[in-house]
């Protein structure tokens, strides 16, 4: 059984800043690309940023110079720092992975953590 457990949500004022944490845990040979979505009342999951294993990088224009991700290989932990938040960040934040089980490459998700940011 794989698991992601995501850690760090929370209520923030606008230009203030949070960091969100996400653990694998379970039986795996490997993570492969790792990263965090996010999705606003009644819209679809969106990207917010990806890692890859050798840690190349990927980012949400909207995010772009204001949020970080990096990720621990030996841990299996990804982080996303969120600075200079906006009342436009609130949404539920998703953590996503991407094991390497028995031969077969799984997609896996976190239940979500909710981030809000007040105006």
């Amino acid at each position: 059984q794989v698991q992601l457990v995501e850690s760090g949500g929370g209520l923030v004022q606008a230009g203030g800043s949070l960091r969100l944490s996400c653990a694998a845990s379970g039986s795996f040979s490997s993570v492969n690309a790792m990263g965090w979505y996010r999705r606003f009342p009644g819209k679809q999951r969106e990207l917010v940023a990806t890692i890859t294993s050798i840690g190349n990088t990927n980012y949400a224009d909207s995010v772009t110079g204001r949020f970080t991700i990096s990720r621990d290989n030996a841990k299996n932990t990804v982080t996303l720092q969120m600075n200079s938040l906006k009342p436009e960040d609130t949404a539920v934040y998703y953590c996503n992975a991407v094991f390497r089980i028995v031969g077969l490459t799984v997609n896996y998700w976190g239940p979500g953590t909710q981030v809000t940011v007040s105006s």
